[in-house]
């Protein structure tokens, strides 16, 4: 890969995410029908810099706002939620850069990300007594680098990625970061993710076997936890971001298709509404899941303001507000994102339900996707936090 373009600020971030969806849109449907992968759209999009936006402004980035971050996921994840989804883990793990990376760390990696390389994400386990029961072992080898053994699944990212951060525990216990190039000896990258929504995530397995990494290249993960951070709070909120997106990209397929492609019901022509989108029992449909997309829309960007003002100030309060504040996000955001990728065939009628125009992709993803993590933990966090003051733990989903 050539050396990738430098945003410089904001706009510019929103600028390019919007050109580039509109493309990305186009062929949406005919990957996930195919289950091509989506290799020359990853290239744009590491090529027009957005992967870089945000590495801290000392390293060269634009270290754009967390709105904007957010933003730019939502427009992606409407034009196509598994597009979008691949890069989710690569911000987390610049993420972890920016909060435990030594001064050596952020400089390379940080030039790696400016230059256009993407981080993958070798993070959850199969069969483990829960999601965080973590068992890839990183052991310290007698040169002082380590050797890294396990088996990770949904590892969304690792087959496009130069670089796969692997979470693994070392000999006491706690959780590291190790940075492994994608095509390290002993790394073996499997596509065998076959989910029925999310379909060109490549979300399959990754098996390490005795790999090796040079102590440099590894990250004390479990600080992140020792203290106030926002460490699940981004990751959460991009995640929330995603299915912001898959609501408003459904219910613009929905508003198309009706105004273009659906007959009207015979009562409604019986009462002088000529076409679909004059229909009023549709259009109080529409109304009403344009105000749901509206609302999570809010609280998305209230969110990640929330995130940011904890940046500014972080403590354990301000931690705990925006955490709370993600987290009422992501519950209506994925509540939004099934409802109105359903709602797309009862509003269009029966001619929306065929194969060959792929419009079930949308709730396929949205009903993949919201089964990240258990949006019923969320609100019982907001509960407690709402009427005893709790804060949120800091296991890093919150």
């Amino acid at each position: 890969m050539s050396d990738a373009a430098v945003i410089t600020g904001d706009a510019e971030a929103l600028a390019v995410a919007t050109e580039l969806a509109a493309d990305f849109r186009k062929g949406a449907a005919e990957r996930d029908a195919l289950r091509r992968l989506p290799e020359a759209e990853l290239e744009r999009l590491s090529a027009s810099g957005l992967l870089a936006v945000t590495v801290p402004a000392e390293f060269g980035g634009a270290d754009v706002g967390t709105e904007t971050l957010a933003r730019v996921f939502r427009i992606l994840a409407a034009a196509d939620a598994s597009l979008a989804q691949i890069p989710q883990s690569h911000f987390v793990y610049v993420n972890v850069l920016r909060r435990q990376g030594t001064r050596e760390q952020k400089e390379f990696f940080f030039g790696e990300v400016l230059r256009g390389r993407r981080f993958g994400n070798a993070q959850s386990e199969a069969g483990t007594k829960h999601v965080q029961d973590i068992r890839t072992r990183l052991v310290r080898i007698p040169d002082g680098g380590y050797v890294l053994d396990g088996v990770k699944h949904y590892s969304t990212g690792a087959l496009f990625a130069d670089w796969i951060p692997v979470l693994a525990r070392g000999e006491d216990e706690n959780l590291h970061v190790a940075y492994v190039p994608r095509h390290a000896p002993g790394v073996t990258v499997v596509d065998d993710w076959n989910g029925m929504g999310q379909r060109t995530t490549a979300s399959g397995t990754v098996r390490l076997e005795s790999v090796p990494v040079p102590a440099d290249r590894v990250v004390p993960h479990h600080l992140t936890f020792q203290g106030p951070q926002l460490h699940g709070a981004v990751a959460q909120l991009l995640h929330a971001a995603i299915d912001a997106g898959i609501a408003f990209g459904a219910l613009e397929e929905a508003a198309e298709f009706v105004r273009t492609k659906s007959r009207p019901w015979f009562e409604s022509v019986d009462e002088g509404h000529g076409t679909a989108a004059q229909d009023p029992l549709l259009i109080q449909r529409f109304g009403e899941l344009a105000i749901r997309v509206r609302a999570c829309d809010a609280l998305l960007d209230a969110a990640a303001r929330a995130v940011d003002a904890a940046r500014a100030d972080l403590t354990e309060d301000s931690a705990a507000e925006a955490s709370i504040a993600v987290a009422a996000a992501k519950v209506t955001a994925g509540e939004a994102a099934v409802e109105v990728a359903s709602a797309l065939f009862e509003v269009s009628g029966t001619r929306s339900a065929l194969d060959s125009l792929g419009l079930h992709r949308h709730w396929r993803d949205a009903r993949t996707h919201t089964l990240h993590d258990p949006a019923r933990w969320k609100v019982q966090h907001i509960g407690r936090y709402v009427l005893n003051g709790t804060r949120p733990p800091r296991h890093g989903l919150l």
